[in-house]
């Protein structure tokens, strides 16, 4: 009888150590997504960016916003397509309808807000978990994008009337307005098959 306890006992510990170990891998791969995840939107960011600082040096705010209409997108699809996962921007506040937030990037969007009102720091908020969708499991991932200063010309509330009707004229379901430094303006989003 005692063997039988006692082995059972040595299986259970056995049994409990693999599934440690599996936890822990399971999380260890996250960790090294997250990494892939956030040098790649380091990437992206910095690609926008600099488009974004020629074309207001160039060309104002006005430039500016031709630039995010035009070129934004383009960079999204070059970047998705270089890192092999979907990489897109929204936002509970968005500029372009087609940048919506589906209704998990509305629950994490809203949890970000929480947490930054908690005290948390903007620019750390990040947030992945593996889905179910369609069938096939995912990697969701984001990371929140604070409004800078610089932000407020084309997203704050005292917008030149000239940028105004120029976004009037190219978004006409503009909502990214009325933001203060500070505020999030939204999330950058990823989605990987695992």
């Amino acid at each position: 009888m005692k063997r039988l306890i006692l082995g059972l006992a040595s299986s259970c510990l056995v049994i409990s150590l693999i599934s440690c170990s599996t936890e822990q891998m399971d999380e260890a791969k996250m960790e090294a997504q997250m990494a892939t995840f956030r040098s790649a939107l380091n990437d992206f960011g910095v690609a926008l960016q600099s488009e974004l600082k020629a074309a207001m040096k160039t060309g104002g705010p006005l430039k500016a916003i031709e630039v995010c209409q035009t070129k934004a997108p383009q960079i999204s699809a070059e970047f998705s397509q270089k890192a092999g996962f979907e990489i897109t921007r929204t936002s509970l506040k968005p500029r372009n309808a087609d940048n919506a937030p589906d209704t998990w990037e509305v629950a994490v969007l809203k949890q970000f807000e929480k947490r930054k009102v908690a005290g948390e720091d903007p620019k750390k908020l990040e947030f992945i978990e593996v889905v179910n969708a369609d069938g096939q499991s995912k990697v969701r991932y984001m990371k929140a994008i604070p409004t800078a200063e610089v932000c407020l010309i084309c997203h704050g509330s005292q917008i030149s009337e000239d940028t105004q009707a120029k976004l009037n004229a190219l978004y006409p379901f503009d909502k990214a307005t009325g933001f203060e430094a500070g505020d999030l303006r939204g999330a950058f989003s990823i989605i990987s098959s695992q």
